[in-house]
């Protein structure tokens, strides 16, 4: 997959070492970086607030018109309790050293706070969610929310003491702020202040494409899976490193380069509107080959495709709009792209996921014929247009231009693949705990939401064991074994099959449901309906965070929300299972994706209906012994709801025991 910037990142640690141990040397004591004005500190139980100083110094921190003490240990740290407070606000924080200089923290709101952590789908930011919310983006401004977003940064060597500096410190919630900040974060925010009344801190800390061992410590890692803790160890020789890293960037330059000087599309005006095109291949560039690949791309043996594709379409536009600006909306490709109309650049993106939502400057379109020139780079796999997006213009006065499905398209450059040896990085065991997790504890938080899975759906007979690990481990981490969290199951996704399938997916969303149901304080958002056949980041955030913020409502305030159904009785008569669930179900004289396979492990369709809080299913096979409900990667006609509306969770079910 081409990432455009995909450099490897420079070993953080060495540069926050540095500045931890610059500032301490100033005699002057520094709070950790969560400190900042216009932060949200937890309300009802004692706040720490720590920091760096020299060895020995004593510090003061002065709040209310009471001060609290600390000493420097042999490291620099020093830490102060608060004694617990009500929601309010805001506040001032005074801290002082030897030199009895005085910094100040002000605007301080004591709430409720939650980390948000995983992958790319707490990563999906406002801006991409945007489209489907933009009245209520824009018609919301709230500054009791505050948010903040901790940078990516990786250590393989050992956990840091804080996190790496941000520009994006506690912003205060309103359309300009909330844009470029995760989207669950913000909803979920929304959602329990609307719960509470009371102030929202919301603390995002993950990385897409971060394996769940990432995230693990390496105390557990070294004991549960040496093996892999030691591609860990091999990456600690920081000269190798870096040789490595050299290495990879310049191969990189070298193989951009070498696209760019020998693609023929610059040289001949690919992207023109004058050019000469009808000797191009004329495609519908949805419809692929058994592959998955565009008819038209000339694949290497091993199906990749390494280089540059050129397609465009021409376009109408009527005297009314010649001239005026234009927003373009070129779906989601595969894999980069640059994309121009009428010979201008009008975007570009560095990779597959985000939408292309490119803005064309009023003077580029003309009347008459005017045409969009893509031009696609690869580095593996082929490069194609993905479905079920939007494809249009769009104008200010609301006036749509769509894009038809037919385009012409002429292959740029092939060139062979990248040269590039693993450097180790961002998705090593343990070095975003090390960076980015073990830095913000034990600042004092309400609950936990965990959203990753996607790149773990290989692992499903480990993942709940990981799992497990991970919620023990950041509890023992803050000391505190009773701290919320909400798993967000992983959502439907790839092409729906009508048939049983092995899913690795499924495997995934089992361990989640597992975990919640075999750990204490652990509640489970199911959200396999608010998936995208074609798109890993569903873009329904603002649904996930309502579930979120359901099962936090129960999980921290032990109030009565809408949860999933959980079945708590099963009954096997024959061919006829009769599941009991703990809540009134949607009535359904059809149900479909439950299966039921016999001693010989094949599974079959089963029927399926409900009415009450049962659901009555009929195996085609004699005597089963294991029943699944939803057991796919995108199980589309998954219909098990609550009377409420929330999803029942996929699930496999023993029906031996």
């Amino acid at each position: 997959m081409f990432t455009g910037m995909n450099i490897m990142k420079p070993r953080f640690f060495i540069l926050n070492s540095l500045l931890i141990l610059s500032a301490a040397a100033t005699a002057k004591p520094v709070p950790a970086r969560l400190f900042q004005s216009g932060m949200v500190m937890q309300r009802g139980t004692e706040v720490p607030v720590w920091g760096q100083a020299d060895a020995g110094e004593q510090v003061s921190v002065r709040f209310k018109k009471k001060t609290y003490t600390a000493t420097a240990d042999a490291s620099g740290r020093w830490q102060v309790t608060l004694p617990s407070q009500k929601a309010g606000g805001p506040y001032d924080i005074e801290i002082k050293g030897n030199d009895n200089q005085t910094q100040v923290i002000t605007d301080v709101l004591f709430g409720d706070v939650w980390l948000c952590s995983g992958q790319s789908n707490i990563d999906v930011t406002v801006e991409r969610v945007y489209p489907i919310y933009n009245k209520v983006v824009d018609e919301y401004d709230n500054p009791k929310i505050r948010m903040f977003r901790v940078m990516t940064d990786f250590n393989t060597h050992a956990p840091l003491s804080d996190i790496k500096p941000t520009p994006i410190n506690w912003k205060k919630a309103n359309k300009e702020n909330a844009m470029s900040f995760s989207a669950v974060g913000y909803f979920l925010a929304r959602e329990m202040y609307e719960k509470t009344g009371v102030p929202q801190g919301v603390i995002v800390n993950s990385l897409g494409g971060s394996p769940i061992q990432a995230w693990l410590d390496a105390d557990t890692l070294r004991r549960q899976w040496p093996a892999e803790y030691s591609r860990t160890l091999f990456f600690q020789d920081d000269d190798m490193v870096s040789a490595i890293n050299a290495s990879n960037n310049k191969a990189q330059q070298r193989w951009n380069s070498l696209l760019d000087s020998s693609d023929p599309g610059f040289a001949q005006g690919y992207a023109s509107l004058s050019l000469d095109d009808s000797k191009w291949k004329r495609i519908n560039v949805f419809r692929t080959n058994a592959a998955g690949h565009l008819e038209s791309v000339n694949l290497t043996r091993n199906h990749r495709y390494n280089g540059t594709l050129w397609a465009r379409q021409h376009f109408n536009i009527d005297a009314a709009h010649a001239g005026q600006g234009a927003r373009l909306f070129v779906g989601t490709l595969y894999d980069a792209d640059q994309t121009y109309v009428n010979s201008r650049e009008v975007g570009r993106t560095f990779y597959q996921y985000p939408p292309r939502r490119y803005t064309i400057p009023a003077g580029v379109l003309q009347h008459g014929d005017n045409v969009i020139a893509v031009r696609f780079t690869t580095k593996g796999g082929a490069p194609h247009f993905i479905p079920e997006k939007e494809y249009k213009l769009v104008f200010d006065d609301g006036t749509v231009v769509s894009l038809a499905d037919e385009w012409l398209t002429c292959e740029g450059v092939q060139l062979p693949q990248c040269p590039g040896a693993d450097g180790g990085g961002q998705n090593l065991p343990s070095v975003l705990y090390n960076a980015m997790l073990h830095p913000l504890a034990p600042y004092a938080l309400s609950g936990v939401v965990w959203y990753q899975g996607e790149s773990n759906t290989g692992d499903g007979d480990k993942y709940e064991q990981y799992l497990s690990q991970l919620i023990g481990g950041w509890r023992q981490l803050w000391k505190r074994p009773d701290l919320p969290f909400c798993v967000v199951q992983l959502a439907n996704f790839l092409e729906p099959s009508d048939q049983p399938q092995q899913s690795g997916w499924a495997e995934v969303r089992e361990a989640q449901r597992l975990t919640t149901e075999h750990l204490p304080n652990v509640g489970l958002t199911v959200a396999i309906d608010l998936g995208e056949t074609v798109d890993i980041h569903p873009l329904r955030k603002r649904e996930v965070a309502e579930r979120v913020a359901n099962v936090f409502d129960h999980l921290v305030w032990k109030k009565s929300a809408p949860l999933s159904p959980r079945i708590t009785n099963v009954h096997t008569d024959g061919n006829v299972i009769t599941l009991t669930a703990d809540q009134p179900l949607r009535q359904s004289d059809r149900l479909y994706e439950f299966e039921t396979a016999g001693s010989d492990g094949r599974f079959v369709n089963a029927e399926a209906q409900s009415e009450g809080n049962r659901i009555t299913v009929r195996s085609a096979v004699t005597n089963p012994v294991t029943m699944r409900y939803a057991w796919k990667h995108n199980p589309i006609r998954a219909g098990v709801y609550s009377a409420a509306g929330v999803p029942m969770s996929p699930q496999q079910i023993d029906l031996s025991k």
